[in-house]
Order: structure tokens, then C-alpha cells, then sequence
């Protein structure tokens, strides 16, 4: 059993903001904004399982990633399923999900092409405490006034179909192929399982759950499920060692947590169900 803090990488995006989430430094006001930060393994691994913060002051290109399948078939170990948990929000902010149609992929593309793209999306509202799973193949961008944490498949692998003029590469072939441009319904599949302990989301590549508890409590993990350990808000120790907000930690096999009143904590780990602890 081990419980290992994640090295922090800060991502500098023109997209990004100057003020951040308690837990994390601002960037200096003359330096360039932050729009993410992600949570790596200290000996550079790749496990299943990757988080992120994302702090946004525009749109996020629409986008799509491929499903385990088409991934492995362009030579990357999987796809990506990813879900968000809002933290924050302005009161205009919106995520798209899917299509206000379904579109076939020559109408997709030629919607990329001309931009119509952007008000064929379905743009949805979206405020602090919103739980979103988005699976591999739908088609999305995050909007501006956001602050999320992005639990998601470890791969570096996004198709752009749309980037509202700015100068980035386009995918259209390969993103088209793997899109499935149809309407998507975002349904709040959250479950309180046991006093502090709410299942967010289940069913797909990973399981996410969030924790309200305080006190101490052992989470045994099986070995071929690593767990990753969020604290949004909060601290306490884990096997022992302190933490905080704005960490992520490791978790393998299990570990001893105790936590102090008033935390918010995530938990994810892979497969589709839910594990007893």
C-alpha cells in the first residue's frame, strides 16, 4: 500500500487566467496566463488515469477524441473518455455537448470548414457543481469562466475541428471519422452510496466519486485498480503524510486517510463499476 503526492505542471495558454483556485499560486500579472495545470508521476509513467485543472477566460476549440478502439488502430494505447466537475463558474458560461441535430460527417465537416460549426453545437449551460462524463467520439468544447477539474483516459490525443480563427492546426479527416455528431443529453447519474461518500459517475472508463466525510477511514484498492486521491478544498494526512488542496496523490493498493472537517475530496480509479470499501 502506498499513497504517492503528483508533481504539478503548470500550462501556459492564451486561453487561460491570472487568477486561479486556492491551492495554486497566480501567475504573476505581466506573466502569461495559466489555463491548466496537470498531475504527473514523479518517475514519468503513464498510468491509465490523468488530472487536470482547467481555468478558462475564452471558448476551448470544439474538439473530439477518439474511443479505445480507433486510438489503438492510429497506434495510442487508448482513447479518451474524460468527465469535469465544475468549481466554478460565471453566470454565462456554457460547455457544448453533441449536436442540436445529428449531422453526417460531410455535413459535419463542411460545418468545420465554415464555421457554422460553432452554433451547430449544442451550448449548454454550466455552473459551479455540475458533474459532466463525456465519452470518447462526442463532440465538445469547454467555454469561458470556467474553473473544473478534468479527471480523464491518459493519452494526448484531440482532434480540433474548430478553433474560431486562431492559428492552430485542424483535424478534419481523422476528427470527423471518430465524431458521433449527435445530440447529447447530460443526465446527473450521481448516488449516495454511504454517508460522505457520493458515486458521480460509473459505467464508463473510470469511476469518479466525490467525499464529504471528516475523520479517519482505510481505502483497500484492488491491484490492478490504482486510485487517484483529489482534495478540492481542505487537508489532512494520508499514510501519515500531510495534504492540501490543489494536490493530487497516487494511491496504490490503499491507504490510510484522515481528513479534517469541511473538506471536498474526489476519488477516481479505473473500470466501469464502483469498488466497496
Amino acid at each position: 500500500m502506498s499513497a504517492i503526492r503528483l508533481k504539478t505542471h503548470r500550462v501556459e495558454k492564451p486561453w487561460g487566467r491570472h487568477t486561479l483556485w486556492p491551492g495554486f499560486p497566480d501567475p504573476a500579472p505581466e506573466g502569461d496566463p495559466v489555463g491548466e495545470v496537470w498531475f504527473q508521476t514523479l518517475d514519468g509513467s503513464e498510468p491509465d488515469l490523468l488530472v487536470k485543472y482547467l481555468f478558462t477566460s475564452e471558448k476551448l476549440s470544439i474538439q473530439v477524441h477518439p474511443d479505445d478502439e480507433a486510438a489503438r488502430a492510429s497506434g495510442y494505447p487508448r482513447g479518451k473518455d474524460e468527465a469535469w466537475v465544475i468549481l466554478a463558474a460565471e453566470p454565462d458560461s456554457t460547455i457544448a455537448l453533441g449536436t442540436v441535430k445529428p449531422l453526417t460527417g460531410d455535413e459535419l465537416r463542411a460545418a468545420a470548414l465554415d464555421g457554422s460549426i460553432e452554433h451547430l453545437v449544442d451550448w449548454k449551460p454550466a455552473k459551479a457543481g455540475d458533474v459532466i462524463y463525456s465519452p470518447a467520439r462526442t463532440v465538445h468544447a469547454i467555454g469561458a469562466g470556467l474553473t473544473l477539474v478534468e479527471v480523464q483516459q491518459n493519452v494526448d490525443l484531440t482532434y480540433r475541428l474548430y478553433d474560431y480563427g486562431r492559428p492552430r492546426e485542424l483535424h478534419l479527416t481523422d476528427g470527423v471519422a471518430v465524431s458521433d455528431a449527435v445530440p447529447f443529453a447530460v443526465e446527473d447519474k450521481s448516488v449516495v452510496v454511504a454517508p460522505g461518500r457520493t458515486i458521480l459517475c460509473e459505467g464508463g472508463k473510470f469511476v469518479l466519486e466525490r467525499w464529504s466525510w471528516d475523520g479517519e477511514r482505510s481505502v483497500t484498492l484492488p491491484a490492478d485498480r490504482p486510485g487517484l486521491f483529489i482534495p478540492v478544498t481542505g487537508s489532512g494526512t494520508i499514510d501519515g503524510a500531510a495534504w492540501e488542496a490543489g494536490e493530487c496523490w497516487a494511491v496504490d493498493g490503499g491507504a490510510a486517510i484522515s481528513v479534517a472537517p469541511g473538506a471536498d475530496i474526489l476519488f477516481s480509479y479505473p473500470g466501469p463499476e464502483r469498488l466497496e470499501f
